[in-house]
Parts: C-alpha cells; structure tokens; sequence
C-alpha cells in the first residue's frame, strides 16, 4: 500500500473514533510469533552515551565476556528449549582499553573479529542461531559477520538528523541517521535478514515519525530484507538524562503500530512485550504481529527494570485478543534459503530445526 508522507501524517495523528477505523484496517487475525532466546551483553562499553540508556558503562565489569561464560550460557538455554543467541553490546567497544586488552590478550583485532569467533562457536558447538545486534557496521564487516549469523539487527530509532542536537543523541555519534541508514541498506546489498525499528517518544515530532517509516519503506522496496520493523516506547529510567522527559502516550503508540502495519504489509511488526505488559492486546488488534524474542532463561540487559513475560503468559495474552501463538527461528521462514544464509547456518537450520520452518 502506498502512502503519501502527508497520508501518513494524517493517519499517525488520527484521534477519536478516526483511531479505530485505523486500528480495524489494520488488523488481521491469525497467528502472532515470538522467538524463544537468550540475551548475551558481550560487553557494555559503548561510544555512545544515549540519554534514555542504561546499558553502556564506562568501567564494564567485566570488560568482556569471555568464551567460555558465553558457551556455558548458551548451552543452558538450549536445554531450556532456546533457538536464539541475541548477541548485543556498545559500538566501537574495542576504542575501550580495557576491552581492548581483553582481545589482544586472546588474539583478536577488534570486536567484529571476536564475535565472529563466538558466533561460530554458538552454531558448532550449542546449535543456537546468533542474532548479532553491534550498531553501525561497514560493508565488510556486515559481509563477515553474515557467514555465522542467521539474522542481524539495528535500531534506526529516528531518522531525523535534528535529534542529534537533543538529550537522546547529543553525545551519541553512532546515532546519525546517514549511519544507521546506510548499514541497513548495506545489509539488504549482502542479503541479511534483518531487524530494525523506530524509537518512540523521544522528542520526534509526528512528521519525523512519518519521514523514519517511508526512509524504511524505500530501503524495503529496493532490498526486501527487512523481516520485522519494532515499535519500541520509550521508557523513562531513574538516573538517565531523560528521566524526567515524558513516556509517549498509548494512542500514539497504538497509531505507530497501525499505521506500520498498513505501510509494510511485508514485514512483521513487534511490540516489546516486556514493555507493554499492561497493554499488549491493543497492539495486537492495532496490527503488531510479533513479540520478538523471550527468554525462559534470562533477563532484557537492556530493559532490566522490565522482565519478560513467561510464555505461558504470552500465549494468554495472545489467545485473549484472538490470535494464535506460534514459535519461530530468529530468522524468518521466508529468508531460510540459499540467498540469506550462508551454507553453515543452512545446514545448522536444516539438522535442528525442521518442525519450526
């Protein structure tokens, strides 16, 4: 469906019944997935110094996580029925000194050569399927990092240059709009299957919400390899710089979900559950289609004050709006094939995981 930035603007600021006519033509019954996953910080350093975070750290404790925690972890998680490895932490991590040691004590470059050793490691030796999320990437390390993934991600968050000069990404470098665009339309140039989305409530206007959505629609259009867009709120955080800065009202949340949902009918729209706890069916019936990954067997490093629900509770959740709960891979069914993947992930895919493509 094709939308106007003016339709969409209109649309994102439907109010009255206007929201539920929006919100019917948005939803469609049927099934809504998740991804059973662990979550593994490898490092909390990071170059940016994002006003609504409290991941980063400047002294991380430990500076690394080393192979060995990071596979005993896993091979947990796959007991507990896990499929995902969400590997997450800092750009430029390595510009730390002390992670900086840790890599060259172990005979790494960089941060990019270390977590492709440990991705590796995951698919030999647990037989979970990383997701690698490092922020801003170039094309070559997109290009290695491909090898031993089966899907990849990066939060656009906005793509308005004019928050760069906000609380949110005054000291944030990684954060510039041209960046994060030009990884993700580097990920579609090398076929990754790949997660973005928009941040929610951090002082975009209506109109930049509308230019963020139709900068992911062009880049979908000319690539198609985004498999889901997140529709994350912004949540205020005691110690952050944007304690005090308001949480986006439900409405426009729900406006935001619909108005993706009917502009990327192609592309799965997730709610974070652990977010939205009180408010997950209206997600549900404004378009959203999947609650990302969840873990039976740890917390979200990046949300911690916010625990997952338990999958039971999500299936009751999902089952009370109508809809049917279905497990996936952290890689989308329509990207299990021989032009997404790399032929290690294929194969690791194929041996373990057939009852879920």
């Amino acid at each position: 469906m094709v939308f106007s930035k003016e339709e969409l603007v209109g649309l994102l600021s439907a109010g009255g019944c206007h929201i539920l006519d929006l919100m019917k033509r948005a939803c469609s019954p049927g099934r809504v997935t998740y991804s059973r996953n662990i979550f593994i910080p490898i490092t909390r350093a990071c170059r940016n110094r994002c006003g609504y975070c409290t991941f980063r750290s400047d002294t991380p404790d430990p500076p690394l996580m080393s192979p060995e925690l990071i596979i005993q972890e896993l091979k947990g998680a796959r007991r507990a029925g896990c499929t995902e490895a969400l590997f997450a932490f800092g750009e430029e991590a390595h510009q730390f000194p002390a992670v900086r040691e840790e890599l060259e004590g172990m005979g790494f470059n960089d941060m990019v050569d270390y977590t492709c050793h440990v991705c590796r490691m995951t698919l030999e030796e647990t037989g979970l399927l990383p997701h690698t999320n490092m922020g801003v990437l170039s094309y070559r390390d997109l290009k290695r990092l491909r090898e031993v993934n089966a899907s990849m991600g990066l939060m656009l968050e906005s793509s308005s240059p004019r928050l760069m000069y906000t609380d949110a990404h005054r000291e944030s470098p990684g954060k510039d709009p041209e960046l994060r665009l030009r990884t993700i339309r580097d990920a579609g140039r090398l076929r990754i299957p790949f997660t973005t989305g928009i941040l929610v409530g951090i002082g975009e206007t209506v109109e930049e919400r509308a230019d963020s959505l139709l900068e992911l629609r062009r880049i979908q259009d000319r690539y198609g390899h985004i498999q889901e867009i997140i529709i994350q709120n912004f949540r205020s955080k005691e110690g952050i710089p944007m304690e005090n800065h308001p949480e986006p009202p439900l409405l426009d949340m729900v406006r935001m979900v619909a108005v993706t949902s009917l502009l990327f009918p192609d592309v799965s729209v997730q709610v974070p559950p652990n977010l939205n706890r009180e408010t997950g069916e209206v997600f549900l019936l404004a378009g959203a289609d999947d609650w990302g990954g969840v873990s039976p067997v740890g917390r979200d490093h990046v949300n911690p004050e916010a625990p997952w629900p338990g999958i039971e509770e999500l299936r009751r959740v999902t089952e009370s709006a109508g809809f049917v709960l279905e497990e996936r891979l952290p890689v989308y069914r329509r990207f299990i094939s021989e032009e997404f993947l790399s032929p290690l992930v294929l194969d690791k895919i194929n041996e373990l995981y057939k009852d879920l493509i």
